[in-house]
């Protein structure tokens, strides 16, 4: 081979690599039906970005769940909430592949885990399997399809990691969805920046009224506009199959044919995720459960995803101008939507900026800042909030006001409640609970005691109050009663619930010997398969013990017999 032949297909390789840098053909689709997604990579979801393909199981459980490339699985983890039962893969080329939510795992799998969970005594567990004793092949079947952990329904929760463990979108690889229908565009906002600016004779966000198109793009009403001026929308993309509404792949800005801004959901990092509250109007979303999207990167804002920057995405508009500012809305399988601003500059010097509300404390976000008042403080570290703000802070009879949850916190503070004033007999009964919805439902906020203090960290901010549990939880048999026979059951269920702190945990035995209860926390029960062959005699006692968050417990006893 000569050297300029060496040289050509060196330049070639590295050309088609900077073009397509992710392994084609490489991965399989992890299920043996067509891929339908609920969710998309990266679409937004409550303080973080969803990072893999929510894949549709038919709205059923127990679907074969493929290995989409042979390696070793290198991790389970076995949680109340999350991913529920989470298995992850390592492949040779670097990758690693998730499956989350899973009903069951494949009989190796599970036998390997129902051990350590047998030795630990405990349903919840986090393993790291050496390279050697889970090898997995191409197509082989790891898995069944669940709802387990945090689910809001039947389907396969499937990633694909670099070797940093950022998440990558699957489809990048090839994991291909049909998809030839355009992004929807449902709401335009413009943000005036600085005292001196202004958009339609407003100083504050100013909704702007879109109209679509013939070929699904759309045009907004002209605006008249003067000084630095964001834009944020509200958007959308459905894929042929499914009518769930999913993220958006790719937006780009254009202002007078200039790029000034792009944001592109093809990777992120787990430590960046939280920022999502960063790149979406947060008091918008708390207040009308709608996610604008801001089209402008705002100081303290650290997401990786932003690329081609101007002017951090502002526009500055001039006066006696004539602009026009577009936005192309993509999805990954390159269907764009277009949205067009015609801009006149026009300046207004009888605008009257918004008032701005003070309060008695202000927080500088750069700063560690503490609150205190009769038997409550609060402790911010610095860089607990992205901005310098006014917070609403007052005490009355055990009750702490903070603000309103409007302002997105980046790091937990702490709420300390000092209870030296209860009786000692009632001390151990109190937790710290958020006030939640119109009737002030009251919500366990993880509570610590020291001493007469109570603490708890938290990132939302709102109403708090001491609140009291003396009421253990309720245990309830739902398929056996006391003194039966249950030689032709495959399952014993229970019901545990606790209405105030909630179920911290439980332990269940029979005949003084543990046994593995799985605890489905959305369904509040506990199921024993006694497939998994503790030794039994004919008459067994069965014992669950059960916790709750302030230290309550309860006790079910029951008789039963099999042969």
């Amino acid at each position: 081979m000569t050297k300029s032949f060496i040289i050509f297909f060196i330049i070639i390789s590295q050309t088609l690599f900077a073009q397509n840098p992710y392994p084609q053909d490489y991965f399989r689709n992890p299920l043996d039906v067509t891929l339908v997604l609920s969710g998309t990579f990266a679409e937004l979801r409550s303080n973080h970005f969803h990072s893999g393909l929510d894949i549709k199981t038919q709205q059923r459980e127990g679907l074969k769940v493929y290995t989409a490339a042979s390696g070793y699985i290198s991790r389970i983890k076995i949680s109340h909430w999350g991913y529920g039962k989470a298995l992850y893969i390592s492949h040779p080329n670097g990758y690693t592949t998730v499956y989350a939510h899973l009903q069951k795992f494949a009989p190796k799998i599970e036998a390997y885990i129902k051990k350590l969970q047998y030795e630990k005594e405990s349903f919840e567990i986090e393993v790291f399997p050496k390279m050697t004793e889970l090898l997995v092949n191409t197509e082989e079947v790891i898995a069944y399809s669940g709802n387990t952990g945090g689910s809001g329904g039947p389907h396969l929760h499937f990633e694909i990691r670099d070797n940093k463990e950022r998440p990558i979108n699957p489809m990048l690889f090839g994991i291909d969805i049909k998809d030839n229908r355009q992004p929807m565009i449902i709401g335009l906002y413009a943000y005036p920046i600085g005292l001196d600016s202004h958009v339609n004779d407003n100083n504050v966000k100013t909704k702007l009224r879109i109209v679509p198109t013939n070929n699904g793009d759309y045009t907004a009403e002209a605006i008249n506009a003067y000084g630095k001026i964001g834009f944020g929308i509200v958007t959308y993309d459905q894929q042929d199959l499914a009518a769930n509404k999913n993220g958006v792949s790719n937006m780009q800005t254009f202002y007078n044919g200039n790029k000034n801004f792009e944001l592109n959901f093809k990777r992120f990092s787990f430590s960046e995720t939280k920022h999502l509250n960063r790149l979406i109007d947060y008091s918008h979303f708390k207040e009308e459960k709608s996610r604008i999207q801001k089209l402008f990167v705002e100081q303290n804002n650290p997401l990786s995803m932003y690329n081609n920057i101007v002017d951090n995405g502002y526009i500055i508009v001039e006066d006696s101008t004539a602009s026009v500012y577009k936005l192309r809305v993509s999805d990954f399988k390159g269907n764009n939507t277009w949205l067009t601003i015609p801009i006149s500059g026009k300046k207004n010097n009888d605008i009257k900026s918004q008032p701005r509300q003070t309060t008695e404390h202000f927080i500088y976000a750069d700063q560690s800042n503490t609150l205190e008042k009769d038997n409550i403080s609060v402790y911010f570290p610095s860089n607990t909030f992205y901005d310098d703000f006014f917070i609403d802070f007052n005490v009355e009879n055990d009750t702490l006001t903070l603000h309103e949850n409007t302002v997105p916190a980046q790091k937990y503070f702490t709420i300390n409640f000092d209870i030296s004033r209860y009786l000692e007999q009632d001390k151990d009964k109190l937790f710290i609970a958020r006030k939640v919805g119109y009737k002030d439902f009251v919500a366990y906020s993880s509570t610590k005691r020291k001493g007469n203090i109570l603490s708890s960290s938290t990132k939302t901010l709102g109403t708090y109050t001491l609140a009291t549990d003396v009421d253990g939880p309720k245990i309830t048999p739902i398929n056996f009663q006391d003194g039966k026979w249950l030689s032709k059951y495959r399952y014993l269920k229970v019901k545990i619930t606790d209405e105030i702190s909630g179920v911290k945990n439980y332990r269940a035995t029979i005949n003084g010997k543990w046994i593995l209860m799985e605890y489905d926390a959305k369904k509040n029960s506990l199921v024993y398969d006694f497939n998994d062959n503790i030794i039994l005699e004919t008459k067994n006692n069965l014992k669950i013990i059960v916790t709750d968050n302030v230290g309550n417990s309860s006790t079910f006893e029951a008789t039963f017999f099999r042969k």
